[in-house]
Order: C-alpha cells, then sequence, then structure tokens
C-alpha cells in the first residue's frame, strides 16, 4: 500500500462516494413512484469493471451488500455480449440474485477505450410489478410465482435501442405501467449520470491512475475493518429473536444467531433458524448476507469505504432451506421484515461485545401498508415505508420519527398523501408511554391513522412486534406492542401484524397503526429523576407510568409540575429492594 498517496486516495474515494450520491439525488429528483421519490425506497452503486461494489449512494444499506452478487451475474451470464450503450433489467431472487420482485435494478457498462472499466446500477422498489396483491408484497403467497413479474437478466436497452417488446410485457403486467416505466427512465438517468462524472474523474486524474486507486480502495478497506474486529473480544455471542408469523393464527418465525469473533476475521451462523415458509418473508440469501454486513458496519468505529472490500473478513452463513437462504420456488415479496429482525437480532448478540455501540431493540423496521383500488377504470396503489422509532442506548433516549438503520427511508408527507391518493390522514404523531422504561428511555411509538375516501379500496399491511415486542437492554423494559386496528371506535377490529388476506374498505373506513415503542437501555429507577420530570411535561410519560415504571413521584403544581423528592426516594428504595 505505501506506493499509493494517501491523500489522493480521499480525494478519489470521496469522488466516488458523490457519484453514487449523485446518482441518488438524480434518480430521487427524476421518479415517478411515491415510494421512490417520497419514501426514498431506492439504492445506486457505482461498480468496477468485475462487479466489486466501490462506492454506495446514501439510500439503503440492507440493499447495498447484494450488489455485487447481481452485477457478476451479469456479468457472468453476457460475457462477450456486452455493448456501449446497453442496459440490463432484472429482479427475480432465483434467477438473477436479486432480492424481491419489486426491487428492479437497472445496469450499465461504463467503457473506456472500448474497454469495460466499470459498471453503474440503480435500484428502485417500484409501485407495483403484478401478482395477487397490489404493491406486489404478497404475505399470503405460497410461491414466487404468485408475486408478479419475474426478469431473468435481459437487456433492456441494447447499443442504445429500447426493446419495445420487453417494455409491451412490463407495461400490461404492471398496475401502475405510468409510475413503474417512469421509474425505470429515472434508473436509467441515474446510470447515465454516474457514466459522465465517472469520465470527468477520468479526464482529470487519468483512467489508469483512478482504476489503481479503485482497486487500492479495496484492501485499505479490508485491513481497516480487521483493525476494526481486532478491538472486538474474541469469543462467541448469540441471540435468538422472532418475527410474529403471518396471518389470524400467527406461528412464531424463530432467527438464531451466532456471532464468532476470532481476531481479525467475523463469522455470522443462522444455524437453528426456521425453516422457510409458506408466506413472503424468505429473503434471498445475497440479501441474508447485506443485512450482516449492513449490521456490523453499524458498530465498527473507523471511517471504512462503503465499497465490498469492507466484507472480506465476514463470513455469513445460513442452511440452505432455512428462512434465511430459501429454496426455489420461495416467496420473498416482503422479505423486508425479515431483514430488519436479522439487524435486531445482531444487535442483541454484540450488546454483550459491544454494549455501547448498539442500541436496544427499536420498533422493528418499516411497517408497509398499502391500499389500492381503482378510480376511472385507473388503478392507484399507495404503499409507503413508514419508519419509526430506536431504542435506548448508553448515552441517550432512543431517537424518534427516524428510519431504521437498515433502511434510509423517509415517511411520506401528510400533504404528498392526499395530493396524490384517495386517502385521507386522520392522525400521525407520538404515543405516550409507548417507550421502554430505562436509564435511557426507549423511543415512543409513532401512529398513523389512514381513511379511505371510496368505496372498494382494498388494504394490505406488513408490519411487526406485537406477540414480541421490542426488548430492552441491560435491565431496560420492553417498548409497547404495536397495533393494526380497523375502525378504531366504531366495531373496531384488530388486524394481523402480517395480513396475508387483504381487508377490503369502503368509503369512511379507518385504518389505525400504532407501531411498536423502542425498548428501554439500563435498569429504570437509575434514570435522573429531571429527565422523567422533562418527559411528563413533553406528554411522552404519563405522572402514573413516571410513579410505576420510575418510581419518580411528580405532582401538578398550578400550570406546571414539580418532583416530589421525599416521596421520590423513599418509593425508589422500597422498589429496589
Amino acid at each position: 500500500m505505501s506506493k499509493f498517496d494517501p491523500f489522493l486516495r480521499e480525494v478519489i474515494r470521496y469522488a466516488f462516494d458523490a457519484i453514487a450520491d449523485n446518482m441518488a439525488l438524480t434518480l430521487m429528483r427524476t421518479s415517478h413512484s411515491g415510494i421512490v421519490r417520497d419514501s426514498l425506497d431506492f439504492s445506486t452503486a457505482l461498480s468496477d469493471s468485475t462487479g466489486q461494489t466501490i462506492a454506495q449512494g446514501v439510500c439503503t444499506p440492507m440493499h447495498l451488500g447484494c450488489f455485487q452478487d447481481a452485477l457478476r451475474n451479469v456479468i457472468k451470464n453476457f460475457e462477450g455480449k456486452i455493448f456501449p450503450e446497453d442496459v440490463f433489467i432484472f429482479n427475480d431472487p432465483f434467477a438473477a440474485a436479486g432480492q424481491h420482485l419489486p426491487d428492479i435494478y437497472i445496469t450499465s457498462p461504463i467503457f473506456r477505450n472500448s474497454t469495460i472499466v466499470a459498471w453503474a446500477t440503480a435500484l428502485a422498489h417500484h409501485s407495483d410489478v403484478g401478482g395477487i396483491v397490489a404493491g406486489s408484497n404478497a404475505l399470503g403467497a405460497h410461491e414466487i410465482f404468485q408475486e408478479g413479474l419475474r426478469l431473468p437478466v435481459v437487456k433492456f436497452l441494447e447499443k442504445g435501442m429500447p426493446n419495445q417488446a420487453l417494455l409491451d410485457v412490463i407495461k400490461l403486467n404492471v398496475r401502475t405501467p405510468d409510475k413503474v416505466l417512469g421509474d425505470l427512465q429515472a434508473q436509467i438517468a441515474a446510470c447515465k449520470s454516474c457514466e459522465k462524472e465517472l469520465g470527468d474523474l477520468f479526464d482529470r486524474y487519468g483512467l489508469e491512475t483512478v482504476l489503481e486507486y479503485a482497486d487500492h480502495l479495496q484492501d485499505y478497506a479490508e485491513e481497516l475493518t480487521k483493525s476494526e474486529i481486532l478491538k472486538v473480544p474474541n469469543g462467541v455471542y448469540s441471540f435468538t429473536d422472532h418475527i410474529d408469523g403471518l396471518g389470524r393464527d400467527p406461528a412464531p418465525v424463530i432467527l438464531n444467531v451466532k456471532v464468532t469473533v476470532e481476531d481479525d476475521r467475523i463469522t455470522v451462523d443462522w444455524e437453528g433458524t426456521s425453516e422457510q415458509v409458506s408466506g413472503g418473508i424468505n429473503p434471498s440469501f445475497p440479501f441474508t448476507k447485506s443485512c450482516a454486513y449492513a449490521a456490523l458496519r453499524s458498530v465498527l468505529e473507523a471511517d471504512i469505504p462503503n465499497c465490498e472490500g469492507f466484507s472480506r473478513p465476514i463470513t455469513v452463513k445460513a442452511p440452505l432451506g432455512s428462512l434465511l437462504n430459501p429454496k426455489f420456488p420461495a416467496p420473498c415479496g416482503a422479505r423486508g421484515i425479515t431483514g430488519y429482525r436479522m439487524i435486531d437480532c445482531l444487535f442483541g448478540a454484540l450488546a454483550s461485545a459491544l454494549p455501547d455501540n448498539v442500541t436496544a431493540d427499536t420498533t422493528g423496521g418499516s411497517t408497509l401498508p398499502t391500499i389500492s383500488g381503482y378510480i376511472d377504470g385507473k388503478a392507484y396503489v399507495f404503499c409507503e415505508t413508514f419508519m419509526g422509532t430506536w431504542g435506548g442506548t448508553s448515552r441517550h433516549d432512543g431517537q424518534e420519527g427516524v428510519p431504521h438503520m437498515g433502511a434510509n427511508q423517509s415517511n411520506v408527507s401528510v400533504e404528498m398523501i392526499e395530493q396524490d391518493y384517495p386517502i385521507r390522514i386522520n392522525q400521525y404523531g407520538l404515543v405516550p408511554d409507548t417507550g421502554g422504561a430505562g436509564q435511557y428511555r426507549g423511543g415512543l411509538a409513532l401512529v398513523r391513522e389512514y381513511e379511505s375516501l371510496h368505496d372498494g379500496a382494498l388494504l394490505n399491511v406488513r408490519s411487526d412486534k406485537r406477540d414480541y415486542p421490542p426488548h430492552g437492554l441491560f435491565n431496560g423494559k420492553e417498548g409497547k406492542p404495536s397495533q393494526n386496528v380497523l375502525n378504531p371506535g366504531r366495531n373496531s377490529q384488530l388486524l394481523p401484524v402480517l395480513m396475508t388476506e387483504v381487508e377490503a374498505l369502503n368509503k369512511g373506513d379507518v385504518f389505525r397503526h400504532i407501531m411498536a415503542g423502542g425498548g428501554g437501555y439500563g435498569d429504570p429507577l437509575t434514570r435522573r429523576p429531571e429527565m422523567v420530570l422533562k418527559d411528563v411535561i413533553e406528554e411522552k410519560v404519563s405522572i402514573e407510568s413516571a410513579k410505576k415504571d420510575y418510581g419518580v413521584v411528580i405532582i401538578k403544581q398550578g400550570e406546571g409540575f414539580i418532583i416530589d423528592t421525599n416521596k421520590t426516594k423513599n418509593l425508589r428504595n422500597r422498589l429496589s429492594a
């Protein structure tokens, strides 16, 4: 490594990052669907000629560790048949190393002097790709054929000429063709942005220099990662977590992980996890690996480049036929919930090794409600990745109104939903007394209430954390469980967390979702009374919960609140005895 200038390495490294980030901005600004433009459910990457990831856009971590498997599959299948201005498209987990059918890859080779020198790739979650459920997240699917249009690796453009037959097939098989085709064009625009900006970098520093530093960056990332792993105590760290289960009679789905740290290497082994299920929550193995990379990357402190070299010291295992390495034709449409749970489970395992680097359990990732229907014969599909809240940490309370670290996504604004869809948002906010008690409290749950403004709408929901609410750490308490309620306050009906059957909505019907609250960190009786008082003043914790959960007696005085110091001291002494 000594022959490389560390200053130039950093310049070129951050140029790569800027190129990937600008791809993301281009995709966001030119997309057509709310799930891409507003929820930010997409990812971008720059890869070298062999498919190794060089840089990743500021997007969805759970996506990004999969890119190298997908690109290598493209290169292998089309060796000798790749030309300038080609654009490839694919989505299938089994035939194309994809993730799930709504996540469509667009990738294009970048040539210099008639030689492939890099690849630009943009992945976007599309509003619909067909299948038995609008939005194509069919929790009740029993095989992948029920989930929508399966695309192997094919040329979307060949030498710049569109594949009209493929365009016609896609248009005919999706419910929202204008949005799907518009988002595909946005992905192509993102790849073109990458090609132009990488060309500018070649012009400035020279092709050979840039490519040499791209190779060097992989080795540099590997060495940095190894040096960080050496700081983690050697040992075997295990944890078991659960997904509540599918449908109206759910059977718990078990995730069991064993993390082995041995000097400068880490092995993540999912032996003991449930077998693949007859429902759409089975992730492909590339996605399983990606979630492990995302979790481990987040607990290592060095500024490691976001390239494939990071993953070299990490081995991920999952038994073939298990939930996390399913056999064909397992359905994968709603595999995102399993990705979140993998990361949560890994945090649970690593808590004893790195207690200051993980949070107590989060709200469990995004809830994905889908409301669909037809207005004047034209289909609409509303879906969003509704985020969330975190558990407490060793330093502060759990954050609220933030994404799960596995998905750097966003809640859609009320105004955008009501402008684009026949839906009214009646309520959106934080729910008091839902964060797990602790020295540092878990973040509060969020609530969102959707009212249908026409007859004949259909509701589908992917959520979790009702039967197994977010756990606390180091004597911290659980967060409150999630709820899915149809028509609260009038013939209310409790809906499953993972709906295998759609629910019909007529005009005026209301769906209320309350997320789970984050888990607490540390003993609640060690929380400073002043922090409890602040929570009461801000209406995050009630006076009753302050007394019951924290042993803090707060009384109302005039227009405000004060701590009864003597009663608090006596109560805490009794509770801790």
